[in-house]
């Protein structure tokens, strides 16, 4: 199971656990029919190195304890050691992963990564909406290696919102977008203008809005490349 697990850590605990609370109704469900769940996501930026900073063994504690269940933990995702315990896995059991992105093939959608990955289970759950739309391996190289394969509950609820909002909103309707990037998301921000009666810009991307109307940011933090668009 694909899941957002990239949460705010604060001197190796975690800081806001909200990303984590909102994948229990299907980790849940799932541990309720019988399975065994193997749980893997990416946290921070380690940019395809191992950082011990990074590991995910802080978010293993913090869904134990909201869980109220054991969790096994592997410091790798995609060693023949962690796969032989996902082979081991009973009814019942929870196996998270180590942080995907420890492996630079994580982001560049690596085949063999992929392959690897989808060793660990026989059926596979995307329920990280967060990361959905990145071609990742785990969000979209893996998927090819199993006969089945759907979403959990909160990408259905995301998904189920959002065209509830798109195609027939409540008016007026108003479009508040954060976050620190513009990259990936410019497109969606030309749709939503033509949809919204009001589209209001936070975050550190605003700065680069900012700059394209000329206004002086600073050392503000600005994609340079996307202030003529």
């Amino acid at each position: 199971m694909r899941v957002d697990f990239n949460v705010p850590l604060d001197s190796g605990v975690v800081d806001d656990n909200f990303r984590i609370q909102a994948a229990l109704p299907t980790v849940g469900y799932c541990l309720n029919q019988g399975a065994a769940v193997v749980l893997m996501s990416h946290l921070g930026r380690p940019k395809g190195e191992v950082v011990p900073e990074l590991t995910m063994l802080p978010v293993a504690e913090e869904l134990e304890t909201l869980l109220k269940h054991d969790i096994i933990f592997s410091p790798d995702c995609v060693s023949d050691e962690a796969v032989e315990v996902s082979g081991r896995l009973k009814p019942g059991n929870v196996h998270l992963l180590e942080n995907l992105r420890f492996y630079p093939g994580e982001e560049t959608n690596e085949p063999g990564f992929a392959s690897r990955l989808a060793r660990h289970g026989t059926v596979y759950v995307n329920d990280a909406f967060g990361t959905a739309h990145r071609a990742h391996a785990s969000n979209v190289g893996v998927v090819s290696h199993f006969d089945q394969a759907g979403i959990g509950f909160l990408m259905a609820r995301e998904l189920k919102f959002l065209r509830d909002q798109l195609d027939e909103p409540q008016r007026p309707f108003a479009v508040v977008l954060g976050g620190a990037k513009v990259a990936g998301k410019l497109e969606l921000i030309r749709k939503l203008v033509a949809r919204a009666d009001r589209l209001i810009i936070g975050g550190g991307m605003a700065f680069t809005f900012l700059q394209a109307r000329g206004i002086n940011v600073g050392g503000s933090l600005v994609d340079q490349s996307l202030v003529e668009e």
